[in-house]
């Protein structure tokens, strides 16, 4: 099973002297794509005003321009503990022991804009764009980043997916038609057995269940695996709409 995890705008800052090294980084036929969007950015942050236009930052954000302008030679740590926020402070992975990491990194995708999806382990620094930025010089990033993606991912041949995207980075880059996969969207229980989308809850759910699938490390090669797994385990999970599975908060 392979799991695709949205980022977060929020990052953790600081990491290890070792700077990004695109060729390290999972799905390596993504770097012509990840050399041109890093090089707009790049790029974008000599210029401190036009940077703040394009990438929306209000003034108390202004710093992340000094942020992206050192992304090269900047200090890196694991995807996975780079990011913070709702999702990604719920998984809590630098508190899980050493196999489950393990578990993570050989099972997790983390769907950056500028690196495309890398490996959960993998070492990137931290940066500020957003999946609806249009960089200067590039063409959307849905354009730069989607072929290429599910050209990737067709590459990778995984027997199923388990995609816990936002639809903003699934335009990223699709999963390919050809591998089985289910779309995860958390829901609650309303009155009368009506369920209604969540949003808050929706990442911290989402944290939650990939926390409790590296605890766990089950072998899973199939949604109908996938749902015997969560039914085991506790976890509420039913067929939503064609392609989709719904995941109860």
């Amino acid at each position: 099973m392979l799991i695709l995890l949205p980022p977060s705008e929020t990052k953790r800052p600081g990491g290890r002297a070792r700077v990004w090294d695109e060729a390290s980084l999972a799905l390596p036929s993504l770097a012509p794509q990840r050399q041109a969007v890093v090089d707009a950015l790049v790029a974008l942050s000599v210029n401190e005003d036009e940077a703040a236009r394009v990438l929306r930052l209000g003034a108390t954000q202004r710093h992340e321009v000094a942020v992206n302008a050192a992304l090269r030679d900047a200090p890196t740590m694991p995807a996975v503990d780079r990011y913070t926020g709702v999702l990604f402070d719920a998984l809590d992975a630098a508190s899980l022991p050493s196999a489950a990491r393990r578990w993570l990194g050989a099972h997790v995708l983390v769907h950056s804009a500028p690196f495309g999806p890398v490996g959960a382990l993998d070492a990137i620094p931290a940066y500020r764009l957003a999946a609806g930025v249009s960089l200067p010089g590039l063409p959307s990033l849905a354009r730069v980043w989607a072929d290429a993606v599910t050209r990737a991912l067709a590459e990778e041949a995984p027997r199923f997916v388990l995609d816990l995207r936002s639809e903003a980075y699934v335009a990223l880059g699709p999963v390919p038609a050809e591998v089985p996969s289910a779309y995860v969207r958390v829901v609650a229980e309303a009155e009368g057995g009506a369920v209604r989308a969540l949003n808050h809850f929706n990442k911290h759910a989402k944290g939650v269940l990939v926390r409790r699938l590296a605890e766990d490390r089950p072998r899973i090669a199939s949604r109908a695996g996938f749902v015997r797994w969560a039914d085991a385990a506790g976890l509420r999970v039913r067929d939503g709409v064609e392609g989709e599975l719904e995941l109860f908060a």
